[in-house]
């Protein structure tokens, strides 16, 4: 992942996207409302998922264009499947260089605990539009794996939020700011910058990065994300620890805690 990752960081510092003093939102093409996702919950799913009851064993199914992941988390013997009943839902974005699978692999885990679903999909190409310029074809890829999902699973309109490592982190940013009317909570792990977009809804943001990170660097990223954020009035938890380019298992036990699911 790092010499891509370090390779869109240079993309990024020379396009002035963290020159120290400015707000660290980078502008992107595509239109106003290119970042926003229509897909939303279906109240008639009347099942947990198309399988059976709920399992002891996590289930796993590709959705979408086939190169998304849904994984259903492990549940207890005895879950109730009632019409009343239903999971949270999170929705993963990977790192540069990376696919759904390294995207849903460090939360896997952790999800069984909480009992999240988690959706990962993977870009269409190295990074994330969004982050070379324009939000495009992977908003749609987002979107119709969240359609996908929400016709098979019955999800809690009140409990879908998204995370992202990275330039994952960065995109997660954005699409939370975008869809925070679907969107209930937003989790960064190691952002990079801020893409630019519309914004709807105000939804609380949980922000971490490493002090001695030497891809994405704390004092042009984190440092001022956080900050700008918080100067437009959303709510930030943020999580600094001392170590580079990664997600502690504190960090991300601590932030799906902050879910509050």
């Amino acid at each position: 992942m790092s010499a891509l990752t370090l390779a869109s960081t240079l993309i990024l510092l020379v396009a002035g996207a963290f020159i120290p003093g400015c707000r660290p939102v980078r502008p992107t093409r595509g239109g106003t409302q290119a970042a926003r996702l229509s897909a939303r919950p279906d109240a008639s799913v009347s099942a947990i998922s198309v399988h059976a009851a709920a399992s002891v064993q996590p289930a796993l199914r590709t959705v979408g264009d086939g190169d998304a992941l849904l994984r259903l988390p492990a549940l207890p013997p005895g879950f109730p499947d009632t019409p009343e009943k239903s999971l949270p839902l999170l929705l993963v974005l990977h790192g540069a260089g990376s696919g759904a699978a390294e995207g849903i692999s460090e939360l896997a885990g952790l999800a069984d605990e909480f009992g999240i679903a988690l959706l990962a999909p993977s870009s269409r190409s190295g990074t994330w539009d969004a982050i070379r310029g324009n939000y495009d074809a992977d908003v749609r890829r987002i979107n119709s794996a969240l359609e996908d999902t929400f016709a098979a699973v019955r999800i809690d309109p009140h409990r879908i939020g998204v995370a992202g490592f990275s330039d994952g982190a960065s995109y997660a940013l954005g699409l939370g700011l975008a869809n925070g009317d679907l969107f209930s909570r937003a989790i960064a792990f190691s952002p990079g910058f801020i893409p630019g977009g519309p914004r709807r809804g105000i939804p609380p943001f949980f922000v971490s990065h490493g002090a001695g990170d030497d891809v994405l660097p704390i004092h042009v990223t984190a440092r001022k994300i956080v900050p700008a954020l918080e100067r437009d009035g959303y709510q930030v938890t943020y999580r600094e620890f001392d170590g580079g380019h990664t997600v502690p298992p504190r960090i991300a036990r601590d932030a799906l805690a902050w879910l509050c699911w």
